[in-house]
């Protein structure tokens, strides 16, 4: 914590004494770059978001260093990445101990929606932007859920916000897009439907049968 306060500390004084490039200035110096920026931007983006630091930050930075057409190839990618990244690391580490547990109702019935729903379930969770990115795709990665569908859904899920935020990223060069709030709110209802469609598809979670007694002797 010490560190973490002095960190902040250092990047408050160094906001107040050192001179701030302007959004055009560091849109400059980023095509001044080029193709390096890109590919650094891209892994940063893909490493730092698995810890998880928000996507959001990086999908603003994508849209102010980028543009808006490299922005949203680059996040898109990176987010796809990052989804990978954090699904075999979960399902590397943990996943045995989502399977001890699956014979409670709770943790069976959220294996059972992701595995059964598919990329349509992932999706929808995806488009809520209240949803941590990076908790989700460990959460996946511990269920039962294949990796392909895993990642089609992470890319359809993660496609409108993201698209969304780089469009914003680049227009603090300019003017600000009109109607971003209203984005996500029809962005959340679009994923609480599909979540919605998925739970009555599914049906409720199947117990158990219970062992067979042991007969007393």
């Amino acid at each position: 914590m010490i560190i973490g306060l002095v960190l902040v500390v250092a990047f408050v004084v160094a906001a107040l004494t050192l001179p701030v490039p302007s959004p055009a200035e560091l849109r400059a110096m980023a095509e001044d770059a080029g193709a390096a920026a890109v590919v650094l931007f891209l892994v940063a983006y893909a490493v730092f978001t698995v810890i998880p630091i928000p996507r959001t930050v990086f999908n603003l930075a994508a849209g102010l260093l980028l543009g808006d057409v490299v922005g949203i190839v680059v996040a898109l990618t990176a987010t796809v990445v990052s989804g990978l990244l954090g699904f075999l690391l979960a399902r590397g580490l943990g996943r045995d101990a989502v399977f001890r547990q699956l014979h409670r109702t709770p943790v069976r019935a959220v294996n059972d929606r992701l595995a059964d729903g598919g990329a349509l379930a992932v999706a929808s969770l995806r488009l809520i932007p209240v949803i941590p990115f990076a908790p989700f795709s460990y959460c996946c990665g511990v269920s039962s859920i294949r990796l392909r569908p895993y990642l089609l859904g992470t890319a359809l899920g993660s496609f409108p916000g993201t698209v969304a935020v780089v469009v914003l990223g680049d227009a603090l060069t300019g003017t600000t897009p009109p109607l971003l709030l209203a984005c996500y709110v029809v962005f959340a209802g679009l994923g609480a439907l599909g979540l919605l469609r998925v739970i009555r598809t599914t049906g409720p979670a199947q117990p158990h049968p219970p062992e067979p007694e042991r007969a007393l002797n």
